[in-house]
Parts: structure tokens; C-alpha cells; sequence
């Protein structure tokens, strides 16, 4: 399927039930005013930018400390999106339904650099579960600039391409937000405990 129908078409999965978009939606008409990136608009993002772009606006997490799968969407208006994972970049592509992204940019796992550097996700390989790192998602979803570099680091993996690892995120995106939640749950029962005992 063609990318651009694909993310214009598909990618709401859940909320296009209860969602009516116009035919013709004007410039913001389609984004909740919250959700629209908070960033100025941005013509070259991936200068500096884990410094311009350093905290996930979807989940708070650190982008550099999850550099090895974060992701950012450079939407048509030069707005910027720049999320810890391709979970969050899903959820960032499915609530600016009227923003065409003129680019997605994935990190290189394949690269030998400290903080992997970034590459077009729309040309990379993903190698989905195979022992790597998951992040915001109980399978990891590890990207490669290299389709070499993610067939030899697929383990027992699968190996697909943006489009199929970005629809694999929307069709697990319920088990695992429901993940999420009960992560986040754990960790302030846990903090409230601590508290208490220090009290």
C-alpha cells in the first residue's frame, strides 16, 4: 500500500470508530489543540536535536537515554515531533491526522556510534522481537539503515519494512498501552511504599 494513503487511510485503528474526519480538513482542523507540537517549526530537525527535542511529548522519556529507538516526524508545516519509540510516533501520526509528515527518521542500530545516528525510517529495516530492547511496546521494533545488518541481527526475529513494523505498532497498540498502565501503576505503588516507610 501506498505510505502516504496508508497513514491518511489507516492508522487510527481504533479511534476512526468513533472519529469522523471532514473530507477536506483545513490546516489544525484535525488535532486536538494539546497534541499539536509545541515546538517552532523546525526546516532542518535532526541538527541539534537531541537538544531541541530531548523529552518524548507523549510519554516524558528521555531521548537520549532511548536513543537506539527513538524516532521523529517532520511533519509538511516544519512541526516536529520527536518520540522515544515508534509506538509513540504512531500516536503522534494517528492524532495529526492533517499533517502529511514530509519525513520520518528511525535510529540505525546497524551504526558502531555511542548514540546511533538517525536515518529515513520509510527506507529502513525492523527487525521485530529478537531478543533486542523494547521499548513502550512488549515487542521490540529495532530499526536498521541496512537490510544486511538486520537480517544478521534478527536472531529469531521477523524482518520487515517501515510500513508493516508501523502497522504490527498500531495492532498492538491496545495489549500495549494496557502494558504501560500497569508499568506505571507498579512503579507509583512502589514510590508511595517508599515514601511511607521513609515517613
Amino acid at each position: 500500500m501506498n505510505r502516504r494513503k496508508f497513514l491518511a487511510a489507516g492508522t487510527t485503528l481504533g479511534l476512526a470508530a468513533t472519529i469522523v474526519v471532514p473530507a477536506e480538513a483545513a490546516e489544525g482542523d484535525g488535532t486536538p489543540v494539546q497534541f499539536i507540537p509545541k515546538k517552532p517549526k523546525d526546516a532542518a530537525p535532526l541538527v541539534d536535536e537531541l537538544t531541541k527535542y530531548p523529552k518524548c511529548p507523549y510519554c516524558g522519556m528521555d531521548r537520549k537515554e532511548y536513543h537506539f529507538s527513538r524516532h521523529l516526524v517532520h511533519y509538511s508545516d516544519d512541526l516536529v515531533d520527536g518520540t522515544c519509540s515508534l509506538h509513540c510516533a504512531a500516536v503522534s501520526l494517528a492524532v495529526n491526522l492533517d499533517r502529511a509528515p514530509k519525513a520520518i527518521y528511525a535510529p540505525d542500530n546497524g551504526s558502531g556510534e555511542a548514540l546511533k545516528p538517525m536515518t529515513n525510517a520509510e527506507a529502513a529495516t525492523y527487525v521485530i522481537g529478537g531478543g533486542h530492547r523494547n521499548v513502550m511496546s512488549k515487542k521490540a521494533k529495532t530499526s536498521f539503515a541496512s537490510k544486511v545488518a538486520a537480517e544478521a541481527a534478527k536472531g529469531d526475529g521477523e524482518v520487515v519494512n517501515f510500513d508493516k513494523a508501523l502497522m504490527m505498532t498500531y495492532m498492538g497498540m491496545a495489549e500495549d498501552t494496557m502494558m504501560i498502565r500497569m508499568k506505571r501503576d507498579e512503579r507509583r505503588k512502589k514510590m508511595m511504599s517508599e515514601m511511607h516507610h521513609k515517613g
